[in-house]
């Protein structure tokens, strides 16, 4: 799916809801609501009067991780992103070249055996493609073994794109429902749909009827420019997450998924039979139109552009005419895209 329209520069969130003025949070950001081809706007705070007693709510509890680290080839300034770490102790990760202005821009890959000089003494080295035909991601080989969870702590800094005004601190890029991870796993990229949530907003839904299942599904380095379809990502569905979400279904009430990595979750861990099963793993589930929804009634996400391959998850959850209605008015309204952006709640049309 490609929506025909462009997102104007101007629309791009530069810096969190919280920080464009004096006594805003992050509940300040506006949330677009689509029932079908109906719209209507909000602001995030009111998304308790939104959903029903009975509704449940599929978060993901990944942590974000500082996962940009300055680095040399030769005498090459780079800035690696670390993105995935494989079964094998190889680290899926990307080069960018500094643009001289605290961002980075695209670079080409490799080639083999390429060294990269990281700080504290780890060497990296890149040993192929992660998939044929893609220069853009590289396995590495990283040495010592075991050094990236400590590099990223003292060196790494969150993957910032160059629509945003400035560096903010980790904490800016974690979500309420972040749990932190024994063994530093975690986002390349924070899993933005959960941003705008406070432990307030959490307690009133609580406090409404509303039901939240914890799921993990730790991003990968989205690409920025080339838009690529999501590769596979580790994930868990918990078996208490899974007898949630399949008693809420049996009593009718509505499954709504807070992001893309919600959905991409419990969709890979449902049969055809639409019963969800614990499950932890690798998922390459890749969700369209063709292949549909069986477990997601509803989602909370950001605004992606135009050619994000994400769009045909959301098609897949909502209809072509819904989305195209729902991005129509996000721009004439003047919606904010990107990470720190306005969000878009998606629900099934009442009957």
């Amino acid at each position: 799916m490609t929506l025909a329209v462009q997102v104007p520069e101007e629309l791009s969130a530069r810096v969190p809801a919280e920080q464009r003025g004096p006594g805003r949070d992050r509940g300040d950001v506006r949330l677009l609501v689509s029932r079908g081809t109906e719209v209507a706007h909000h602001a995030f705070r009111e998304l308790p009067c939104l959903l029903r007693a009975g509704d449940l709510l599929v978060v993901n509890t990944s942590p974000t991780l500082a996962a940009a680290v300055n680095g040399r080839i030769w005498h090459t300034r780079v800035v690696v992103h670390f993105s995935t770490r494989g079964d094998d102790g190889r680290w899926a990760v990307e080069l960018r070249e500094p643009d001289g202005k605290g961002t980075t821009r695209a670079r080409a890959g490799g080639p083999v055996g390429a060294q990269v000089r990281l700080p504290g003494g780890v060497r990296l080295v890149l040993e192929e493609p992660l998939s044929p035909g893609s220069g853009r991601l590289w396995w590495a080989r990283v040495s010592p073994g075991g050094a990236v969870p400590g590099l990223l702590r003292e060196h790494g800094r969150p993957i910032r794109y160059s629509y945003t005004e400035r560096d903010q601190p980790l904490s800016v890029y974690q979500t309420v429902f972040a749990l932190p991870s024994a063994v530093g796993a975690g986002s390349a990229e924070m899993p933005s749909a959960a941003r705008p949530f406070t432990a307030g907003l959490v307690a009133e839904l609580v406090s409404r009827g509303v039901r939240f299942a914890p799921i993990t599904l730790h991003t990968g380095v989205a690409s920025a420019e080339v838009h690529e379809p999501p590769y596979p990502e580790r994930f868990a569905v918990p078996e208490a997450s899974a007898r949630l979400i399949n008693a809420v279904r049996a009593e009718g009430g509505r499954v709504v998924a807070v992001g893309t990595t919600a959905v991409r979750a419990v969709e890979s861990a449902a049969g055809a039979d639409g019963v969800v099963r614990a499950r932890a793993g690798w998922t390459d589930l890749v969700v369209t139109p063709a292949r549909g929804v069986r477990v997601v009634d509803g989602l909370l996400t950001g605004l992606h552009e135009p050619e994000a391959s994400h769009l045909l998850m959301l098609e897949a959850v909502a209809g072509r005419a819904s989305i195209d209605r729902g991005y129509d008015e996000a721009l004439r309204g003047l919606y904010l895209w990107h990470e720190f952006g306005d969000v878009h709640l998606i629900l099934p049309e009442e009957h």
